[in-house]
């Protein structure tokens, strides 16, 4: 990818030890940019950030009229697997006179730690139920039985991704150019920084709208919002920085560094790409932005833990720290 900026600092001593590179757009609700940061044509993956897309069909096929939003911040989740998240599954998959087996996610040790520890000290392989896409999958499985679909949902022709490459495409504003099987087995297309950004920005004014696509689009953000603990987990960082926010802008990770925000009370949306795909680049990069924008106090315990955060030796003490580069402060 052509030019990336630095966007993130790690200083040991008086040092700059470690800089973490990407792009970032912030998107309007016309589409337009209004801040970016290194190349806003630059083509990604999104990974999982971009699951409230992939569970747009759900909602606006009429198949999600029975959901709770519990289950649509869950169907736009990377959850830990805490039993929260797995009753939820497994009580949706109940619903749908379905088992664990129609999943095609794959099993994964649980994210949390206590539901990963009860697994081993049992002795019990995890199922896949346990993988952190399990909601998403529980969503695309409730919309391949609306279709009266064949099982493989997961297949790239399957009616259900289908729907999901024209939703994808209609929000982005782009055609995608190519695509990429996600850790879970699902498709992930790939589109530029700036059509991630304004496929959020399309959420963040979808309340605005009263088309079909926009109030799926309202409700998965409202449901994102409303239910962090759902979308992610205790201590992750689009639970807690949720929160931080009083519940009012939803934010979603993905893997290799990308990070999305939907900002509905300023119509704006929101892209993060780290190129060396650290974790700690993206969560302080979002912050940062997220700070940058008005919307997420920089003094919030949360905010201070991953927009500028200390390094940690093993005994304690204080030996660097993290911070936006100087882009983005």
């Amino acid at each position: 990818m052509a030019n990336p900026v630095d966007l993130v600092e790690v200083w040991r001593g008086d040092l700059l030890e470690c800089v973490h590179q990407g792009h970032a757009v912030v998107c309007d609700d016309t589409g337009q940019i209004v801040e970016s940061w290194g190349d806003p044509t630059a083509i990604i993956y999104p990974r999982s950030s971009c699951k409230m897309i992939q569970a747009l069909p759900l909602v606006a096929s009429g198949a999600a009229a029975n959901l709770t939003g519990q289950q649509l911040a869950i169907a736009s989740a990377s959850h830990n697997a805490a039993a929260i998240h797995t009753d939820l599954v497994g009580k949706w998959l109940a619903d749908l006179d379905m088992t664990d087996d129609d999943f095609r996610c794959g099993p994964a040790l649980p994210m949390d730690e206590a539901a990963r520890n009860a697994l081993i000290c049992s002795g019990t392989a995890p199922c896949q139920i346990h993988n952190e896409c399990s909601g998403k999958h529980a969503g695309f499985l409730t919309l391949k039985k609306h279709l009266k679909a064949g099982p493989d949902y997961e297949l790239i022709d399957h009616p259900v991704q289908k729907a999901v490459k024209s939703a994808f495409e209609e929000v982005t504003g782009e055609t995608s150019p190519m695509y990429g099987i996600d850790g879970c087995s699902a498709p992930n297309h790939a589109c530029s920084v700036h059509g991630l950004a304004r496929a959020m920005a399309f959420f963040a004014s979808a309340q605005d709208r009263s088309d079909v696509l926009s109030t799926a689009a309202a409700r998965l953000t409202q449901a994102m919002a409303t239910f962090p603990e759902f979308v992610a987990g205790e201590t992750r960082t689009c639970t807690d920085l949720m929160r931080a926010m009083d519940h009012k802008v939803a934010i979603k990770t993905g893997a290799e560094g990308v990070f999305i925000a939907i900002i509905p009370e300023k119509r704006l949306g929101v892209a993060v790409k780290i190129m060396d795909g650290s974790q700690r680049g993206r969560d302080c990069a979002i912050a940062a932005i997220l700070v940058r924008l008005g919307v997420l106090d920089p003094n919030h315990p949360a905010a201070v833990a991953r927009r500028t955060p200390a390094i940690f030796n093993r005994r304690g003490l204080t030996t660097g720290f993290i911070r936006p580069a100087p882009l983005l402060a």
